[in-house]
């Protein structure tokens, strides 16, 4: 990746640190509530929907003083921890690592494992209210979130990768799984930042086409390094969705062609940015590193 990336993203991470910290500082809590949310914040993710939040609103408005997203980046953090910690469970995936460490249920217990996820989930819609934009913005934002994790979005996506363990899917109704569970809340950070940032509609338009692409990247080069990558440089246990007889596109395709299916994603989503100029290079980059990552 670009120096310049490089340093991006870490400027962004530390940005939505401080602001996670600040708004849910360890405080004295004997249910242990709150250090299991923060156990789950601060695990080492990579921070991607809240880096395309930014990058998106650098595209529409260079200029626009980053404090106005902080809150908007912070909120995707927290929706997205909430279904890690969530998916982890034993009801669900039941892994027993994330990000190299004990999933929040084999940290603390299973039931304190449930309610650090609807804490943080609840956190994001309020962060979405602390921002200085107007408050008509902060509705739409409000919106985009819900629809993106909701029952048409995120959730859809998880009940229906529940539902087809030991089924066999096509490609169309793969696809249909990840543009819900992966996709959509990548599309929401997309647009977010953009609406933040007063993007007209075709504009949003164009993000959008770009989101829907590297979302979709994202899961099938997921699925590359379940097959691909180790366990302790994926964080997780290697192989998992094999074990579990879940569908992936190296599984329907074959691992050559699921790389060239990740490929040509990448290249849709890059051409959905015709449009932009240089104030899109970020989000160029972090399409690259969607399809060259190694965890």
């Amino acid at each position: 990746m670009p120096q310049e990336f490089t340093q991006f993203a870490s400027q962004c991470r530390a940005r939505v640190d401080n602001v996670l910290d600040q708004y849910l500082p360890l405080a004295q809590d004997p249910t242990q509530l709150r250090a299991a949310m923060r156990y789950s914040l601060f695990n080492g993710g990579k921070r991607v929907r809240p880096i395309l939040a930014y990058a998106a609103a650098l595209a529409i408005k260079p200029g626009i003083n980053l404090n106005l997203i902080d809150p908007i980046a912070a909120s995707l953090e927290c929706l997205h921890s909430y279904s890690l910690v969530h998916d982890d469970l034993p009801a669900m995936d039941d892994d027993d690592l994330r990000r190299g460490k004990p999933t929040c249920h084999i940290a603390f217990t299973e039931a304190t494992a449930i309610l650090a996820g609807d804490g943080l989930q609840t956190l994001a819609f309020d962060l979405l209210t602390t921002t200085d934009l107007p408050a008509a913005t902060q509705i739409k934002l409000v919106r985009q979130l819900a629809q993106g994790s909701g029952v048409d979005g995120m959730v859809l996506g998880q009940a229906i990768d529940l539902a087809a363990v030991d089924h066999q899917l096509n490609l169309a109704q793969l696809e249909t799984m990840h543009r819900h569970k992966t996709g959509a809340l990548i599309r929401a950070s997309v647009a977010m930042g953009a609406i933040s940032a007063g993007a007209d509609d075709k504009q949003l338009a164009a993000l959008d086409n770009y989101a829907s692409a590297i979302g979709l990247a994202f899961q099938v080069q997921d699925d590359i390094l379940d097959v691909t990558g180790d366990t302790t440089t994926l964080g997780k246990q290697q192989g998992a969705d094999i074990a579990r007889n879940k569908p992936t596109y190296v599984s329907l395709l074959g691992l050559d062609a699921a790389k060239t299916k990740a490929d040509e994603l990448h290249r849709q989503a890059l051409g959905a940015l015709g449009m932009f100029d240089e104030s899109a290079a970020p989000l160029r980059q972090l399409a690259s590193y969607i399809v060259q990552r190694s965890n």
